[in-house]
């Protein structure tokens, strides 16, 4: 012990310290890997003891690394470790939908990453699984549609929102600005409405904060070697992550108190005060009976909501940010959208049904969600059985990364895969065409629960906008220098960029 005090006393001490005890868990964890276990399992490069193919894998962008593995000789089902993590993944559309469609009960459980076990202790939606996820997916898609989700009354919502983020671009007055924090907290305060309510005034430092801490915490959360080195958690553990967790609770914690104390079940404002009565209920039925919905409970409130929070806000405002500066990106696109746009709608407001009647700017969107690309590699997946899967054995408990940038970018169903292309949503006659391999909100049992509502804000945010501004890369920047390298982080962010906002 008298060894180790010394060691640990400095820098330089403890980073031997650490080398000790790799060297020591070298030892303890090399039968977990042969060279493959037996049986048919599906094939891969060799790992290495402890750290798995760590080494072949760019740990800032793993999605691009095992397209290269599929690419050498291990085709669409195959199998890497990530550290003493083994993962299956599947490669190409085929793959996949198979997967995630045709075997949707085999490949439908989740498997949190370790910061999301620690933080959501798998309650909520995005990462618990059984009867909990059944419960909280359940009653999360009919009180979100019960307050609006898909239908005309958010629809309404998102036009009010749109003035509100347009009169922020107006007031930069053409100079270039950061798209990040306006178009987040618009899109934000859709997913509050549902959620709280009611929405939140941009200059609000409490929402300006939460969002900030939401964003931020999103670009971190993808830490592969925190992830994947579980018993190095006490070495490697993300403090910031942590705190903006934790921070964020706590004024959700405050924001629900408020609620509770306002509460009208006759009259529920959104889900939050939906799953307050529904608490109620259950503990009136406990009372009478003896048995209560465990499900209900204080965790899986906080944990949902703040999954509500980040899946209702990160997306689709990554997504309507690609939009923005690939519009800057590619002007003669811009100029085919405002036309089509001036045309069809002229000075009226945006409508969802319009989206029928513009097929060249619905083809851009669609264009723009499989370009960005922002979920590469989906959230994982776990298999909740054992399974055959294209003449290869599966186990139970099998981590599962459906690899989503392979379907969105595979060469066997696009034409120009790595380029902009609209064209691949429209037909000879320029008329919207829907393709299989659509695939940026997942499927299957897993797809994403605002699909619905997703789709109406990108159509409804993206349009407005473009009505009434044009977009363009700064003063002494041309269109190609702008960069369309992504940021790293859990979703695929645009780099930090600035573009200017010209009212029409």
């Amino acid at each position: 012990m008298a060894v180790f005090d010394v060691l640990l006393s400095s820098s330089s001490g403890s980073l031997l310290a650490a080398l000790l005890i790799l060297l020591l868990l070298y030892f303890i964890s090399s039968w977990n890997f042969s060279s493959q276990e037996k049986g048919n399992e599906p094939p891969g490069p060799k790992p290495l003891p402890l750290i798995g193919n760590l080494l072949q894998v760019d740990l800032d962008r793993p999605y691009k690394s095992l397209l290269e593995v599929r690419a050498t000789k291990y085709g669409t089902v195959f199998t890497v470790y990530f550290g003493s993590q083994k993962v299956v993944v599947l490669a190409g559309y085929q793959a996949v939908k198979e997967a995630l469609v045709n075997n949707a009960e085999a490949f439908g459980e989740r498997e949190p990453p370790l910061v999301f076990k620690q933080t959501s202790e798998e309650h909520g939606i995005l990462w618990s699984n059984g009867e909990s996820w059944k419960e909280m997916r359940r009653f999360a898609l009919t009180n979100l549609r019960d307050f609006g989700m898909g239908k005309r009354a958010v629809e309404d919502k998102i036009m009010e929102e749109c003035h509100y983020l347009m009169d922020v671009f107006r007031n930069f007055k053409g100079e270039a600005f950061d798209t990040t924090a306006p178009v987040n907290q618009a899109v934000s305060n859709i997913i509050c409405s549902l959620v709280y309510g009611n929405r939140f005034d941009y200059s609000d430092p409490e929402f300006m904060s939460v969002v900030d801490r939401t964003n931020r915490a999103v670009q971190i959360a993808g830490s592969a070697l925190y992830n994947n080195f579980p018993w190095l958690s006490k070495l490697f553990s993300n403090k910031e992550f942590f705190r903006n967790i934790e921070e964020n609770k706590e004024q959700n914690r405050k924001l629900i108190h408020n609620l509770k104390e306002t509460l009208n079940p006759q009259m529920c404002r959104g889900f939050v005060d939906a799953f307050l009565v529904q608490q109620q209920n259950q503990k009136v039925s406990s009372d009478e009976s003896g048995v209560t919905d465990s499900h209900f409970h204080t965790k899986n409130l906080m944990v949902t909501v703040m999954n509500l929070f980040v899946a209702g806000t990160d997306t689709t405002a990554t997504t309507l940010r690609w939009g923005l500066l690939l519009m800057a990106k590619y002007p003669k696109i811009q100029d085919q959208v405002q036309e089509e746009l001036r045309r069809v709608i002229g000075t009226g407001q945006v409508q969802v049904e319009d989206r029928k009647n513009l097929p060249f700017v619905n083809a851009v969107i669609h264009e723009t969600q499989r370009l960005a690309n922002i979920v590469p590699m989906s959230l994982p997946h776990r298999t909740s059985q054992d399974v055959t899967f294209q003449g290869y054995f599966i186990k139970k408990g099998t981590t599962v990364f459906p690899l989503l940038t392979s379907v969105l970018y595979d060469e066997t169903e696009w034409e120009n895969p790595h380029s902009f292309h609209p064209a691949h949503f429209l037909d000879t006659e320029g008329r919207f065409v829907k393709r299989d391999a659509f695939m940026p909100f997942s499927a299957g049992r897993r797809i994403c629960l605002g699909e619905s509502l997703a789709r109406m804000e990108l159509f409804v945010f993206f349009c407005t906008l473009l009505k009434s501004f044009r977009f363009s890369s700064p003063p002494g920047v041309s269109e190609d220098d702008l960069d369309l390298t992504p940021r790293v982080g859990l979703t695929l962010n645009p780099s930090p960029h600035k573009l200017c906002a010209l009212p029409l």
